[in-house]
């Protein structure tokens, strides 16, 4: 694995994006979207699962550089970042890296705040051709109903934001608008999938999360991608 760093300029200001490449050349890369404390080691260390399965990663930095300490500025910080300037960079990301690596298929996954991004991102960015979204928000019911990759939204039963109420209003759009939208729940709690949060963390229920995301992307970014490159 070979890692790489973006220059981006989004409208309100420039900002970068963390590379994780495979060995061998893919023209298939996913946009990693990260939890509300920022570009950390984890999300490092899932760009590079992603690079070891042999796709092109890109995670870039919604926050310009900063780490959250905590989570009482974790949640300041991601209050204080709009929907549109997040979308905005991840717009700017995917043109970058088509530029920078010839990529010519997309998917997008994130986590926590990151899910809220994907799902808004997917909703909105034509170049995406598959979804994975953990446990984030779900956009207005006008913005969903335009979803046309096919997308996996993630979730935890036992979670206290992205609750079941959340997660029926999801499945009923879904349903209403006949969106190519599969959601599975866990009993397990928000942020289940980050194995450095001992607390919440599932390792049986990532696991199976893991094998549907790379199911999802290995079938809808139409490359072949070899299997632990």
């Amino acid at each position: 694995m070979k890692t790489d760093q973006l220059n981006l300029n989004p409208l309100l200001g420039a900002t970068t994006a963390y590379v994780a490449r495979p060995e061998t050349e893919t023209a298939a890369a996913v946009i990693l979207i990260q939890e509300w404390w920022g570009i950390n080691d984890h999300i490092r260390d899932i760009a590079g699962r992603y690079a070891r399965e042999g796709f092109l990663c890109v995670a870039p930095d919604l926050y310009r550089g900063k780490l959250a300490k905590d989570s009482t500025e974790a949640a300041k910080m991601m209050q204080a970042l709009a929907i549109e300037d997040g979308v905005d960079t991840i717009r700017e990301a995917v043109l970058e890296t088509k530029r920078a690596y010839n990529v010519q298929k997309f998917g997008i996954n994130g986590f926590c705040m990151g899910g809220t991004f994907t799902l808004a991102a997917a909703c909105e960015i034509e170049e995406f051709s598959a979804a994975a979204a953990f446990y984030g928000d779900i956009p207005p019911e006008e913005k969903l109903k335009q979803l046309k990759a096919p997308t996996l939204f993630v979730a935890g039963k036992r979670d206290a934001w992205i609750n079941a109420e959340k997660v029926k209003t999801l499945k009923e759009a879904a349903k209403k608008y006949d969106l190519p939208l599969e959601v599975v729940v866990y009993d397990a709690d928000h942020a289940f999938f980050n194995d450095t949060r001992r607390e919440v963390y599932d390792a049986e229920a990532a696991a199976d999360a893991w094998r549907r995301v790379l199911d999802l992307f290995r079938k809808n970014l139409a490359i072949a991608v070899p299997t632990g490159a």
